[in-house]
């Protein structure tokens, strides 16, 4: 199978181009902006596997392709605070050139990574198949803007019900090549932990589902692998986890030192989430989906792997 990865320089494609060299056969054309600037080990990943890296003029109709996964987008929360507005005129730029692909070649799949920051702000409890987007129309701030451009990007393809289109939506997730000056908690985590300091955490709890390489791998194969469709899945590990139970286990695992402190600046992208996770099992019972991790088994491998890369 053919794969055209778009965004292939983002951390979670990173991820998933170096489980297909590793666990797969598959082919992947590399698409990013400025090949030249792609980092050593993706760089490494392409030249061993014979991948193609091109930027987006080599990508046409006249390419051929079996499916496409489009990952153009923000994944730190800094950036997205800084796009802004630009939010909107990225993610439709990209998914139209995926979409006008899919009028010239209707058998070619599309998996389009979506955000569980499509359902806006609606995570006071876990989301579920039964709930709704929840924007405030008259009241839209700059932290809404991410979701809303994901969520009419989910909009766009279920209007086209004829077209292989999954949606894909990442809730939380981790690997051992996250950024460490990325704004994300595990990122705070991983400094701490390299620096030996003190993590000071504000002392609210929040829970979430964080899904890591492995599990990634699985679900995208699976949606590769099953009869076509037009639908969307949210994604999951084995079991969520609470802020200070994650804490806790990862002082036992890594001796990480951390403090309770009053409220603290903070990147807030995408608005307040103390449940930031689905109850959502469609990945489960449309492709067969069965998580191997949890959140916490996942993470502890990853920071276990990022540390002894550092050795």
């Amino acid at each position: 199978m053919k794969l055209a990865i778009l965004g292939a320089s983002s951390h979670i494609a990173k991820d998933l181009v170096a489980s297909i060299a590793e666990h797969t056969a598959y082919e992947c054309n590399l698409f990013v902006r400025a090949p030249g600037s792609l980092d050593a080990e993706l760089r490494a990943i392409a030249e061993r596997k014979k991948f193609a890296v091109l930027d987006y003029s080599g990508f046409d109709v006249s390419c051929q392709f079996d499916a496409i996964i489009n990952f153009v987008g923000v994944g730190d929360p800094a950036r997205a605070v800084q796009m802004g507005k630009d939010i909107f005129t990225v993610t439709e730029q990209y998914d139209n050139l995926a979409l006008e692909y899919l009028q010239n070649h209707p058998q070619c799949r599309y998996i389009y990574l979506s955000s569980g920051a499509a359902y806006g702000t609606n995570f006071e409890t876990p989301v579920t198949e039964a709930s709704k987007a929840i924007f405030s129309i008259n009241g839209l701030k700059p932290q809404d803007w991410y979701g809303a451009a994901k969520f009419q990007a989910e909009c766009r393809h279920r209007t086209l019900s004829e077209a292989a289109i999954v949606d894909v939506r990442v809730f939380s997730y981790f690997s051992h090549r996250q950024a460490v000056e990325a704004r994300f908690f595990l990122s705070d985590i991983l400094r701490a932990l390299q620096a030996g300091t003190v993590l000071e955490v504000a002392p609210d709890d929040m829970l979430r589902d964080y899904l890591t390489p492995v599990d990634f791998l699985q679900l995208i194969d699976r949606i590769l692998q099953s009869p076509t469709c037009n639908d969307v899945v949210d994604c999951y590990s084995r079991a969520p986890i609470g802020k200070f139970e994650l804490l806790t286990a990862l002082s036992e695992q890594f001796g990480l030192q951390f403090t309770i402190v009053g409220d603290q600046a903070k990147v807030n992208a995408t608005g307040p989430k103390a449940h930031y996770y689905s109850h959502n099992r469609k990945a489960g019972q449309l492709f067969g989906y069965v998580p191997s991790d949890s959140s916490l088994s996942g993470v502890i491998r990853e920071i276990r792997q990022h540390l002894n890369a550092r050795d």
